[in-house]
């Protein structure tokens, strides 16, 4: 196995001090399969970033959010038997919009990408959707996260944040290059929350009643249109009001302007997934549309704000690990990853019974095996603590394959994804740029992009973010260099080293 460091026979270790194999790489069944529970370094690097800092959230500290109801509209019973998605189903929710890299005090208008999660109330359990207002992200594996997370944030020595840091990271990753240009474009500078769209990002399974497996996309499109702010109205937003996004989605559902998307969802049969062109596990990567239309869904409507912010949206827990029958996770890596990771950092920011606070507690029945530590306010009485038992609580105890499964083989590695056809990391930036991108989204990018290399950004990296973006696309590329070069460009737009 390859021992990639900066000197020879170097590297970094565990918290006990051992040589660790891969900050990089996650252990999996086979290079697509799942990660294993004993990946130690995984485990402890996560459940530390976890813990790294005092309890705000880390990341998607500053944000808000609203109570409302889905409405399944439409008959998608041939793919998924998940209760709420049965037409003609209302189900209550919970959604909260945020910044990713900024504290809780921060400016909810930087340039950043935008949290999008839903908490769905159903007859079965808590479905808890948690995405972003881009289909894509910026790594594909979950041991690279917490490094990810650190470039964005602040400086070890002046506690500052830092351009030259940002694109260290990114260029030394080509997979990010995607969720960048997503960034770096219009959707990097929303106006509100309600003039954007929201994905689940991740590859999820839908099971119907007769068993049978789909992949799915989650599609949220605001039915508001979207729009966006320019650099100079978002640093000037910025100043004035830093709290301008919570205010407007409070305010407009105060005065009754409820806003709402619809819901569709790209459906890909099971099979299909096995010898698509590229890997549709990847999160760095979207389905075109023209292989897997948009099926339609149902209506996501916010027409209640809370009551109380600490209680309700502080406190509001979310893990794309909460899934209900007819809804499973699928082999990606950084879905397997958030799946622990996720509850695993309310553990820590709430406590152990972050589940029974009101906010995070399901509508139906519950009969965990979970009990005491801090907080425990739910309990079970006197009845058996254990399972099995012979005094009449009931437990769970399914054997053989799940239906919500799927295949693995292959010996335990550290290794990215295999490579297909198509899994290139510049060809769907580059796509993005040349296709949907009109000239005058192009020339604002050009801007931006110019104007963040300005910030600090210094040699080797800022040569190596030169390439980066002529990769994407070479046009775009050199047009940002003569800005830079020339030095031209504008200032950096807010919150640019909070990206």
């Amino acid at each position: 196995m390859a021992n990639n460091t900066n000197e020879p026979g170097q590297g970094s270790t565990t918290g006990a001090g051992a040589p660790a194999v891969s900050d990089r790489n996650s252990l999996t069944v086979g290079p697509d399969g799942p990660i294993v529970l004993h990946d130690v370094h995984f485990l402890e690097q996560m459940a530390h970033f976890n813990r790294e800092k005092v309890p705000e959230r880390q990341p998607h500290a500053k944000g808000s959010g609203a109570f409302g109801v889905f409405e399944t509209t439409e008959d998608v019973s041939a793919y998924t038997k998940a209760a709420l998605f049965q037409k003609g189903c209302k189900t209550e929710m919970l959604a909260r919009f945020s910044t990713v890299a900024g504290e809780a005090g921060s400016p909810d208008t930087w340039r950043d990408v935008r949290g999008f999660s839903l908490k769905f109330y159903t007859s079965e359990g808590n479905y808890d959707l948690v995405g972003n207002n881009t289909p894509i992200f910026f790594v594909r594996d979950p041991m690279k996260f917490p490094h990810f997370i650190r470039s964005q944030k602040r400086l070890p020595d002046s506690g500052l944040r830092d351009n030259h840091m940002q694109w260290d990271f990114w260029t030394l990753n080509p997979e990010t290059a995607h969720q960048v240009t997503y960034l770096m474009g219009d959707r990097g500078l929303p106006r509100t929350w309600r003039h954007m769209n929201g994905y689940g990002s991740h590859t999820y399974m839908w099971v119907n009643a007769k068993g049978e497996r789909f992949w799915v996309k989650y599609h949220f499109h605001t039915n508001q249109g979207m729009e966006f702010f320019t650099n100079d109205e978002a640093k000037a937003m910025a100043g004035a009001d830093a709290d301008f996004h919570r205010r407007d989605l409070f305010d407009a559902i105060a005065r009754g302007d409820l806003p709402s998307w619809t819901l569709s969802v790209q459906v890909m049969p099971y099979e299909d997934a096995k010898t698509y062109r590229f890997n549709p596990f990847d999160l760095t990567k979207t389905w075109p549309h023209s292989d897997y239309p948009l099926i339609r869904v149902g209506t996501m409507t916010l027409n209640r704000n809370p009551e109380n912010f600490f209680a309700q949206i502080e406190q509001a827990a979310f893990s794309p690990g909460n899934v209900v029958p007819g809804i499973g996770l699928s082999p990606d890596k950084m879905l397997l990853g958030r799946a622990f990771a996720y509850n695993d950092a309310q553990r820590y920011r709430i406590g152990p019974n972050f589940h029974q606070l009101p906010v995070n507690k399901p509508r139906c029945p519950v009969n965990t095996y979970m009990f005491d530590g801090h907080m425990a306010y739910e309990h079970s009485g006197n009845q058996p603590v254990y399972a099995p038992n012979s005094q009449g609580r009931s437990w769970s105890d399914a054997t053989g394959a799940v239906d919500d499964g799927w295949e693995a083989d292959g010996a335990l590695v550290r290794s990215a994804y295999t490579l297909r056809a198509d899994d290139d990391d510049f060809m769907q930036p580059g796509i993005l740029v040349r296709e949907v991108f009109d000239e005058a989204q192009r020339a604002r990018l050009v801007e931006t992009v110019a104007g963040a290399l300005l910030g600090g950004v210094r040699s080797p990296v800022l040569e190596r973010a030169f390439e980066y973006w002529k990769n994407i696309d070479p046009d775009v590329g050199r047009r940002i260099e003569e800005r830079v070069r020339s030095g031209t460009a504008p200032e950096p737009a807010a919150g640019m080293s909070e990206a």
